[in-house]
């Protein structure tokens, strides 16, 4: 996603979908504002960045501290600041006083129960357009709204007091690395685009999964996933929308006019972990079991399959913790919980026992120091990291994120309880200087990636020109895949220098995989593969025998040197068990793919700026 690291203007273009209290105090903080708000209730030991509220809290006191909170945070894109605001079962809000709350950058809200149905909000959750000009008068979009999470808790929309156009529907204008998890939501349509506020109006988003959901509009999405849900509706989609397992869903027999992939089942998938307060108040953490071939939401009939861990065999980090001491923890025995903040991290965390759950709270940030890998996985079945975003630091890293090692002869994996990665985002750039060879390194078999955002930086706060960029946020590989039977289900991977994703794992399968080429290399000799004009965005190994990819989009916006070629948005081996299904190339208005997969399809150049070019599927049966 595109702006420039001033944050003013943004440059991608793409065909619309879609017609157009009390005082809570600010204290300023180096770089961004922080919010102070009450201590939480009955969590302390969550730290000072989650605040718990109780039923018994009184509306306006809750209003105040969610608006302070959105006041801080509506902007602060590359701050780091975190926050999770926490709501214990009951009901909030009234039809007389509803709790409407926005929600900013790097914040979590999410209901404690044990069902979707245990926390009601009467009001609305909601996020509208940034706007990036004059003044925050225009130029309003949805490309930057990145980093925040909706999850486990029923909102009955009740907009009084906002003027018709939003008392139309629930707003959630986002884009990448922001999921809608377990959530019921009624009284209203749910609105992806902000179409209240002053255009342009476009966003890049997202994912929505295990949800129970009203006619939901699409309206300018480039891309959408929603997985494992039920929808009374959906309208429109500009170029890539995917349904899996959802109950409601689109046919998609008209592709691509609608662009919808529809896949009446799941073949792999995993809800994501949740806290929870049961019944005697206590602390819980719900981790549901990997399931094969389904629709439909986890929770219909009641609790989510799977099992329960009490926090209290949970080691509770806060930022300034010692990786020694974590990783002393998990050696013990104990899993991981990340609360809200970033984490400095010189050696590797290291996961090694089966079945281990690192959990974080709004959007924990580990962020490698010395060139270190700051999260090893080992290769043991049914580990699950959720809810955590990994960043680069200014030394080189390896790797940001491995799952098992290369080579292992000793690898241990389970198909019926894969090793699971859950809204892991990784970032190069952006905040700060970053580096790595690749960010996240899958080598284990039988692993699930269920929605993630792999981003170099094509903007951030270094105030580089492109080519500075080029030369000093360096990645080279978003998501390189070695094991064999792993399920991505919501790849999105952004800006890398060579291939963005290469998979070299038999029996893969991706459902929906969303990119940008980079925009900043400074000429087309900074971008040759050997002889080969440019690095595919989605590269399967020469090797490959099987391999599946439901509903895949490459776009491509030079900037930097707008002649640039990139031969393939695909490459694949050319054989009867490599299929891909609804995959599309589009230009944003600058550079060109000349072909969508292994020479076949239509340049997308500047001729046909916003116009994708579509294959329904390769190779042709």
């Amino acid at each position: 996603m595109m702006s420039t690291s001033r944050g003013v203007t943004v440059r991608r273009r793409f065909a619309l979908g879609l017609a157009s209290v009390a005082a809570v105090a600010i204290v300023g903080s180096t770089g961004a504002a922080a919010v102070a708000v009450a201590p939480p209730f009955g969590a302390a030991d969550l730290g000072a960045n989650v605040t718990v509220f109780d039923p018994s809290t009184p509306v306006a006191e809750i209003q105040a501290a969610l608006d302070a909170a959105n006041t801080a945070q509506v902007a602060n894109e590359m701050g780091t600041d975190r926050y999770a605001f926490l709501f214990k079962p009951g009901t909030y809000g009234t039809a007389e006083q509803p709790l409407q709350i926005k929600v900013g950058y790097y914040t979590e809200i999410a209901g404690l129960g044990a069902n979707p149905t245990d926390v009601v909000i009467n009001g609305k959750v909601e996020v509208y357009n940034r706007c990036l000009a004059d003044g925050g008068t225009s130029n309003c979009l949805a490309l930057v709204n990145f980093w925040r999470t909706l999850a486990n808790l029923t909102i009955n929309v009740n907009a009084a007091g906002q003027d018709g156009c939003r008392a139309s529907a629930d707003f959630w204008a986002v884009s990448q690395a922001v999921s809608l998890r377990r959530l019921n939501i009624t009284g209203a349509n749910l609105s992806l685009m902000d179409y209240c506020t002053a255009g342009p109006q476009y966003a890049s988003g997202g994912f929505i999964a295990d949800s129970k959901l009203p006619f939901v509009i699409n309206g300018s999405q480039q891309q959408w996933l929603i997985r494992n849900s039920q929808v009374d509706g959906w309208s429109n989609g500009v170029w890539n929308q995917v349904f899996s397992g959802v109950v409601g869903a689109p046919d998609d027999a008209a592709f691509p006019d609608p662009p919808y992939t529809t896949l009446d089942a799941t073949p792999v998938s995993r809800e994501k972990p949740y806290l929870f307060v049961d019944g005697n108040g206590k602390y819980q953490v719900r981790v549901p079991s990997a399931r094969t071939n389904t629709s439909g939401i986890s929770w219909a009939d009641g609790l989510t399959a799977g099992r329960t861990v009490p926090l209290s065999d949970f080691y509770i980090a806060k930022p300034g913790d010692s990786v020694a001491k974590i990783n002393l923890a998990l050696t013990l025995g104990k899993n991981l919980l990340l609360t809200p903040g970033v984490y400095d991290i010189a050696r590797s965390i290291e996961v090694w026992r089966p079945d281990t759950v690192v959990l974080g709270l709004g959007q924990a940030t580990l962020t490698a120091v010395n060139g270190a890998t700051p999260l090893n996985l080992a290769d043991v079945p049914g580990i699950i990291v959720a809810g955590v975003t990994i960043d680069a630091g200014l030394q080189e890293s390896p790797v940001l994120l491995r799952v098992g090692r290369k080579h292992n002869f000793l690898a241990w994996s389970q198909a019926s309880n894969p090793t699971t990665l859950s809204d892991v985002y990784f970032r190069v750039g952006g905040p700060h200087v970053g580096k790595t060879d690749t960010a996240l390194e899958v080598n284990s078999d039988h692993v699930l990636i269920d929605h993630t955002w792999v981003w170099r930086g094509d903007h951030g706060v270094e105030g580089f020109t492109d080519t500075q960029r080029w030369n000093t946020n360096t990645g080279r590989y978003g998501a390189v895949i070695n094991g064999d039977h792993v399920t991505a289900t919501g790849l999105f991977v952004e800006h890398f220098q060579r291939h963005n994703t290469v998979w070299n794992g038999e029996d893969g399968t991706t459902i929906l995989y969303q990119n940008e080429l980079p925009y900043d290399p400074p000429t087309q000799a900074d971008w040759m593969n050997g002889s080969v004009e440019g690095y595919s965005a989605y590269k399967v190994g020469d090797n490959v025998r099987t391999h599946k990819l439901y509903g895949g989009g490459v776009y491509v916006f030079n900037q930097n040197n707008p002649s640039i070629h990139t031969e393939n948005g695909f490459e694949v081996p050319n054989r009867p068990g490599v299929q891909l299904f609804h995959i599309m190339t589009v230009n944003l208005s600058a550079g060109t793919i000349d072909h969508v997969v292994n020479g076949i399809g239509d340049p997308a150049d500047t001729t046909r700026v916003g116009g994708p070019v579509f294959i329904a599927q390769y190779p042709t049966p």
